[in-house]
Parts: structure tokens; sequence; C-alpha cells
């Protein structure tokens, strides 16, 4: 079974970087268990699987650490 989109075209859109990748996707399957509406269509009811079609779709975006303080 091939799993789309893969973790290659996710990492694509995220700049290579795994942890990134893993916490965008836990936080937007997060605000979608809270009731945030999908953006994309999926006939998957997992909501990882949604959140990872709205990364590769380009419908989430990776926010930057503006107010990290040091």
């Amino acid at each position: 079974m091939i799993v789309k989109p893969t973790v290659s075209e996710l990492l694509e859109k995220v700049g290579d970087n795994r942890y990134s990748l893993v916490i965008m996707t836990a936080k937007r399957a997060r605000q979608l268990a809270d009731g945030d509406p999908a953006r994309v269509k999926a006939k998957d009811r997992s909501l990882v699987t949604v959140a990872a079609k709205e990364i590769a779709e380009g419908q989430v975006k990776k926010l930057e650490d503006e107010n990290v303080e040091e």
C-alpha cells in the first residue's frame, strides 16, 4: 500500500526537518480534533492523514518562532 502524501513530499513543504513536520502535523490534528473544519476534502477519517494532506496542499504553513525567549 502506498501512502499519500509521502514523507518526502511533506518534507519539501516544511524544509527538510522531520521534527518540524511531526510538530506541525500533530498541532493541526489537535486543531481538527477540537472542531476546526478541514481545509481539504479527505475520505480518510484519520485526523493525522487529513493534517498531512493539508500540509501537502499548502493549506497549512509553518510559523517561524518570532517570540522565543532566550
